[in-house]
């Protein structure tokens, strides 16, 4: 018998906070009712902010990300246009997957898993495109499965050096809303990213940005859509309303998040997930075990992905986590299944949280075989968040 409560460290879902739950716990509303613009409209104003557009049109599929992905792909390309594509992880290998499904011709990069978007091959690749063949580069932020972040602006500015037309498209999932991320900055074209990451909502809306250049994309674009139209959506969503049944309950979870997102500052929600996934890594460095990152400049402020010792399945690691200490840890995926386990760190997170997971990770690898001295990875992270909490306190004394 369970007592107590699952504690829930994968990298998304995540953690709801309760203002969000108790938001979303209404009886049904009219979606065809003339107030409900006054609920979505302000929905979209604030995500533009999430994304950090002033520019661009903001769009809410019942779905997910994976949804956005498609919708993104559908309204700005042409059946046979060639894009180029990166694949280092599991979420970076299904877009590629996707694209190719879709009939795009993918000219795809393959990289090491723990490195993230080769920006010096993208770059070359793209001088070397002197006819404008590429459409579109894509870039996935963050790779979920391997606990890396690649460098956005280094993609956009590859663009520039040689005057390069293409669509940036970039996959913000596991990033927008927890790790640094400038649309407008960056000069991204479409950007997705899902409710139950960042934003701290179950999964069912797929959540994608689209800049004033990839709308008049779509407006000549000849590929295949119905559900996923622009056209449709920009139409139903100027007064507040959608082509098809919105999910009204996640709308009014949304509007408390995001209210809790802006009341703290999306730039302190920035600052505090690097707070906190810097202690979860060094505690994993007190373990002695290697990160799937093969350098801290790729390190993810989201997820960390954990590398076991060979005499041990990580699988094991996260079964005995889940029957025995009641935390479900994130599993490793495609080539990564059984060598690596992951701590999702962000969302509705702090302190505790997350030394709570180190401390269960800590009895649920010693139980699965692996050596680990308990107490040292809670200790490293321990210091870490005190020697910051003195830092701050100083700050605010003075």
């Amino acid at each position: 018998m369970r007592t107590g409560f699952n504690h829930l460290f994968i990298p998304g879902p995540t953690n709801i906070p309760e203002p969000v739950r108790q938001a979303m716990n209404v009886p049904m509303q009219d979606m065809r009712a003339p107030d409900f613009g006054d609920l979505t409209l302000n929905l979209f104003t604030d995500l533009k902010k999430i994304f950090r557009t002033r520019s661009g049109t903001v769009f809410m599929f019942p779905g997910s990300g994976t949804g956005a992905w498609e919708a993104a792909i559908t309204n700005t390309l042409n059946p046979g246009d060639k894009v180029l594509m990166s694949r280092f992880g599991q979420f970076s290998h299904l877009w590629v997957e996707m694209a190719e499904r879709l009939g795009l011709d993918v000219d795809v990069i393959d990289v090491e898993w723990g490195a993230g978007v080769p920006v010096e091959d993208y770059a070359r690749r793209l001088a070397d495109d002197r006819d404008g063949k590429i459409k579109a580069v894509f870039a996935t932020h963050n790779e979920t499965a391997t606990g890396v972040t690649s460098d956005v602006p280094g993609v956009r500015k590859a663009l520039d050096a040689v005057n390069h037309d293409a669509l940036l498209f970039v996959d913000g999932v596991s990033s927008i809303a927890s790790i640094d991320f400038d649309m407008d900055g960056w000069g991204v074209d479409l950007a997705v990213t899902g409710s139950q990451k960042g934003l701290m909502l179950p999964a069912g809306l797929g959540i994608l940005a689209v800049s004033e250049k990839a709308m008049e994309a779509s407006r000549t674009s000849t590929m295949r859509r119905a559900y996923f139209e622009f056209a449709d959506m920009v139409k139903m969503n100027a007064t507040g309303y959608f082509p098809y049944t919105p999910p009204t309950q996640l709308f009014l979870g949304l509007r408390r998040s995001l209210d809790l997102i802006l009341e703290e500052g999306l730039d302190n929600v920035i600052t505090r997930h690097h707070r906190l996934a810097e202690g979860v890594r060094r505690g994993i460095d007190a373990w002695g075990l290697p990160l799937v990152a093969v350098d801290p400049s790729f390190h993810s402020d989201t997820v960390s992905a954990i590398r076991v010792p060979e005499s041990v399945d990580a699988r094991e690691v996260i079964r005995i986590g889940y029957e025995h200490y009641n935390i479900s840890f994130g599993t490793g995926l495609a080539e990564l299944a059984g060598k690596v386990f992951r701590i999702g760190h962000l969302g509705d997170l702090n302190e505790g949280m997350c030394l709570t997971a180190l401390s269960l990770a800590e009895l649920s690898l010693a139980a699965a075989g692996g050596r680990v001295e308990f107490g040292s990875g809670v200790a490293a992270a321990q210091k870490w968040y005190a020697d910051a909490a003195s830092a701050a306190i100083g700050v605010a004394a003075e």
